[in-house]
């Protein structure tokens, strides 16, 4: 391929100029030969014809000469020229074979800021997103065999046992068994949450709502967890203005999964606080809690599906790393954004709905 689109680039755009050139440049000296040699002639009386000849014989030499020559530079400039600015369309295609092999490891080199280095930079981010989905999704296949593993485990283990009689078929046992099966259609319904999340841009009832009537709804039902772990609630809402369109269930849904995820990860005897800030783009309110600081190279990736900041930990510690990604996908289908930081002053989630009006 290079070799065709290379020679087709030289001879396309050099062969012609030139021979046109050539063409053009050995008429003109035909014809103003032939008319100064015709003006000797006449002023001098004398015969120009063998000295016109020789005269063109001459011309024509180095006129040949000359256009090979030039031609010659032109070429070996061009292919240079060319082969600088197809290099990097040559390794997007090399590159592009391994990607679809599976390797996204490798990168383009950019050689220059202009459409040729913007080309590169588009694909090494196209190269370094879909690097980051398959690692994702290789660690979501992970997680939910992980998941689903621990009490389908559980479950063969006491069934096996119930049908040896080494287990007693006590109320105890049962109730064990209906809690793995509980554990299953958890997750089952936090899947069934993320598809209807991803859905949810195409299904909106959006009316105008007010954030700290539907935050104080969600806060009243979690007060009981909050109390059980001694966990101090503050609240820093600007009383007016805090009006969004929006829908009100999915909202709901969204506000849910942040409280919750600020119950668990808060420490006995920590701090919650729940703030608003105006922004241009909207409402913004935040879930800041105290606890470990998250890693800086783990907070891009808190909003993925079934990314856990602790791989090993169970669903019982922190669930299936589903409710942060429902959270981003509802939020951003009303037209929000969603974001998080953390350090030695807490962890702060938060989401920017735009105002209503």
């Amino acid at each position: 391929m290079r070799q065709r689109l290379l020679w087709k680039l030289l001879i396309g755009h050099i062969v012609p100029i030139f021979a046109i050139f050539a063409m053009v440049v050995w008429q003109a000296v035909d014809r103003r030969a032939a008319e100064y040699y015709k003006e000797l002639a006449e002023r001098f009386h004398v015969s120009p014809v063998d000295a016109h000849n020789r005269f063109l014989e001459a011309i024509h030499h180095h006129m040949f000469w000359g256009v090979l020559v030039a031609l010659a530079f032109t070429l070996l400039f061009t292919y240079l020229l060319t082969s600088w600015v197809l290099r990097p369309l040559l390794q997007i295609t090399a590159i592009t074979k391994k990607v679809a092999d599976g390797d996204y490891s490798e990168r383009v080199n950019v050689l220059s800021r202009y459409e040729g280095g913007q080309l590169a930079d588009a694909f090494n981010h196209m190269a370094e997103n879909l690097e980051m989905i398959e690692r994702l999704r290789k660690n979501m296949v992970a997680d939910i065999s992980h998941e689903l593993r621990t009490p389908l485990t559980n479950l063969r283990g006491y069934l096996e046992g119930l049908s040896d009689s080494v287990i007693p078929p006590t109320p105890e046992t049962f109730r064990m068994l209906e809690q793995e099966v509980l554990r299953l259609v958890n997750l089952v319904e936090d899947l069934q949450q993320l598809a209807r999340a991803d859905a949810a841009k195409s299904f909106l009832d959006c009316q105008e709502l007010s954030l700290h009537e539907l935050l104080t709804q969600i806060m009243d039902l979690y007060r009981p967890n909050f109390q059980e772990k001694e966990i101090n609630v503050q609240w820093q809402l600007d009383p007016d203005g805090d009006l969004v369109k929006a829908d009100r269930d999915k909202l709901l849904q969204a506000i849910r999964n942040l409280v919750d995820n600020a119950w668990k990860y808060t420490p006995p005897s920590g701090r919650v606080t729940i703030s608003e800030q105006r922004t241009a783009g909207g409402v913004k309110i935040v879930f800041t809690n105290s606890g470990a600081v998250i890693a800086a190279d783990d907070i891009p990736y808190l909003f993925e599906r079934f990314f856990r900041t602790d791989r090993s930990r169970s669903r019982n510690a922190g669930g299936a790393g589903i409710g942060l990604a429902i959270v981003k996908e509802l939020i951003e289908a009303h037209g929000g954004t969603v974001g998080a930081e953390s350090d030695e002053n807490g962890t702060r989630v938060w989401f920017v709905l735009p105002k209503s009006g």
